[in-house]
C-alpha cells in the first residue's frame, strides 16, 4: 500500500521543487474521461440514475424540474417502437454510431438542409449523463467518447431504459412517466400506442412542440415509423 501511495505521490508531485502542472492537468483530464464514468457507469447500470446535468442546471436556475424512473418493463410497449422507429431504427446494430446517417446528414447540410440529426440513441445517452446542454466540437468529441465507454459498459436494453427515463420531454419534464402523467394524465404503462407515438414525435424539439397538439405530418411520421419498428423488429436487442 505504502508503494502505490508513493508512486502517485511522485506522479502528481514530481521529483524537483517545481510543481508538474502539464502533468497534473493530463491527470485530471484522464480521470474524467476513464475512471470517473467508468465507475459512474458500472453503479448505475444496475441502480436508478438520480439525475442529468440538465436537471440540475434547471434546478440552480429555478425552474421546475418532474422525473420519476421506472423500469423499461413497465412502460407502454408502443413507447419502445415509437422512439426507435423515431430517432434511432438501427439502435440494435450499430455500435453507438449510425455513420450512414452521419453521411446523409452531412450531404443534407452541404446541400443546404439540416433537418436531420444523426445523433443515435447511445450518443444522446452518453450526452445526457454526464454533458451539460451546449454546442461545441470539444463537447462533440468528448460525447463520442463516452458513447464509446457506455456501449461497452451497457446493455443495449439499458441505455434505452436510460433515454426512456432522462431524455428531455420538454416544459420541465425529464422521462417518460413524467412527460406520460404532464401531457396525457396518465401514467406510462397506460399510453396508448397513438399517445406513445405522439411523444415520440416532439423529441426533436420538446420545448416547442406540445405532444397533445401534434401536426398531422408529424403525427403521420411518427406512426408509420412506429409501424416499421414493430414489423421490422428494431427492438430485438432490448426484448
Amino acid at each position: 500500500m505504502s508503494k502505490v501511495k508513493s508512486f502517485f505521490n511522485r506522479l502528481w508531485n514530481g521529483k524537483g521543487k517545481r510543481k508538474p502542472w502539464i502533468r497534473r492537468i493530463f491527470l485530471v483530464l484522464f480521470a474524467f474521461l476513464v475512471p470517473l464514468p467508468l465507475l459512474y457507469l458500472v453503479i448505475f447500470r444496475f441502480v436508478p440514475v438520480p439525475g442529468t446535468p440538465q436537471m440540475a442546471i434547471y434546478l440552480l436556475t429555478g425552474r421546475d424540474v418532474h422525473h420519476s424512473w421506472r423500469s423499461i418493463d413497465a412502460m407502454a410497449p408502443g413507447l419502445k417502437y415509437s422512439v426507435i422507429g423515431s430517432e434511432d431504427q438501427n439502435f440494435c446494430s450499430h455500435h453507438g454510431f449510425d455513420f450512414e446517417d452521419i453521411e446523409l446528414a452531412i450531404k443534407e447540410r452541404e446541400q443546404g438542409r439540416s433537418h436531420r440529426g444523426a445523433s443515435t440513441l447511445s450518443q444522446q445517452v452518453a450526452r445526457t449523463l454526464f454533458l451539460p446542454p451546449s454546442r461545441t466540437w470539444v463537447r462533440k468529441g468528448v460525447e463520442a467518447w463516452l458513447t464509446v465507454l457506455v456501449e461497452a459498459v451497457w446493455p443495449k436494453k439499458r441505455i434505452l431504459e436510460a433515454y426512456l427515463n432522462l431524455v428531455d420531454w420538454g416544459h420541465g419534464n425529464f422521462g417518460a412517466e413524467a412527460a406520460a402523467e404532464a401531457y396525457f394524465h396518465s401514467p406510462v404503462n397506460r399510453l396508448s400506442g397513438a399517445q406513445a407515438a405522439r411523444m415520440a414525435s416532439i423529441l426533436p424539439n420538446p420545448d416547442k412542440w406540445k405532444a397533445t397538439r401534434a401536426g398531422k405530418k408529424r403525427m403521420s411520421r411518427a406512426m408509420a415509423r412506429t409501424r416499421e419498428a414493430r414489423e421490422g423488429d428494431m427492438d430485438w436487442c432490448v426484448r
